[in-house]
């Protein structure tokens, strides 16, 4: 299978993105498969190495608010922009603007988005990721489809 790699303009506005999703939507019509990588939370500057599988206050918030509007809204993913949490949450664009994505192709096909890979990791990381139309990993250990996270490295040598 074939993958083809998008960009993301983060000068366009959210919006911009949502619609660009919802023309996509079409290409599952033909058998083409679209994923959005990237994490609803992903703030590496607050990372907190003792805190692997826990998120703090804000993090939870925001993310419990875009899994609300992934799966009974996600037409209007867009307006997270304005959740106060927001700006701990995305302080750059690049893990969240995938998000916009798979929310425009959900919303174009009138598909509810399916959580693939459900948690937190080290208080500023929500491990969330969505699917359209795409059946979540099969839980694993109790880890829910996702591989454990690695303690060994310094926060310097890890990607995570």
């Amino acid at each position: 299978m074939p993958v083809v790699q998008l960009s993301i303009n983060a000068l366009r506005s959210p919006d911009y993105h949502v619609v660009m999703g919802a023309r996509l939507a079409a290409l599952r019509e033909r058998g083409v498969m679209l994923m959005g990588s990237g994490n609803v939370v992903h703030n590496l500057r607050a990372m907190a190495r003792d805190h692997p599988d826990a998120a703090f206050d804000w993090a939870q918030r925001f993310d419990e608010a875009a899994r609300d509007v992934m799966l009974t809204r996600p037409a209007e993913v867009a307006r997270l922009i304005d959740h106060p949490d927001y700006a701990m949450a995305a302080p750059t664009p690049e893990h969240f603007l995938p998000l916009l994505y798979v929310a425009g192709a959900a919303a174009a096909s009138g598909m509810t988005p399916s959580v693939l890979v459900d948690g937190y990791a080290y208080g500023s990381l929500s491990m969330t990721a969505y699917g359209v139309g795409v059946p979540c990993p099969p839980e694993v250990d109790g880890l829910g489809g996702a591989a454990p996270l690695g303690t060994d490295l310094p926060a310097d040598a890890s990607n995570v």
